[in-house]
């Protein structure tokens, strides 16, 4: 079993209280340095934050961190009701699923951060597994965060990679 059956705080309650640090730091940047500037500010803290947690995610793997693995942490995510998810494809090679509701959507913009929300929750995705299972790579063409009916997550053993 791997390492990520632990008690605690789920990933949206955590994307909460680190949206109500963000929040002031995101209007004072706004305001300092313009909106496209600290955007790409905040975007890419976030990104190399996520890149970070996959790390530390796969190092507490007792087997080597996986697509496998990866789908066994994906009720951290889920936690407290955060997504409707219906998934369509799961083995060694594969894990697709769509999102057709999307809590962390509906709180970034209950907060009024509806329009940094994908650099806060959907910009870490791809990031985070490559700091998980860099031999993994998720393709993904829509979001809820952008308006769309669902996020279709695609995630895919590299041609090449071993499983």
């Amino acid at each position: 079993m791997s390492c990520g059956k632990q008690q605690g705080l789920g990933i949206l309650a955590r994307r909460k209280i680190e949206a109500e640090i963000i929040k002031p730091i995101y209007d004072i940047l706004v305001r300092e340095l313009g909106k496209a500037r600290a955007q790409e500010m905040i975007g890419e803290a976030i990104e190399q934050a996520a890149v970070r947690a996959g790390q530390e995610f796969a190092a507490k793997e007792p087997q080597k961190a996986n697509l496998r693995s990866f789908v066994e942490l994906q009720y951290l995510w889920e936690k407290d009701n955060a997504l409707d998810v219906q998934v369509i494809d799961s083995d060694g090679q594969q894990y697709n699923y769509d999102v057709t509701r999307c809590r962390y959507a509906e709180m970034y913009h209950e907060m009024g951060l509806g329009e940094i929300g994908h650099l806060l929750s959907c910009a870490r995705d791809d990031k985070f597994i490559v700091g998980y299972a860099p031999d993994v790579e998720l393709t993904r063409t829509t979001t809820i965060m952008s308006g769309e009916r669902r996020c279709d997550f695609r995630y895919r053993v590299k041609a090449g990679s071993g499983k």
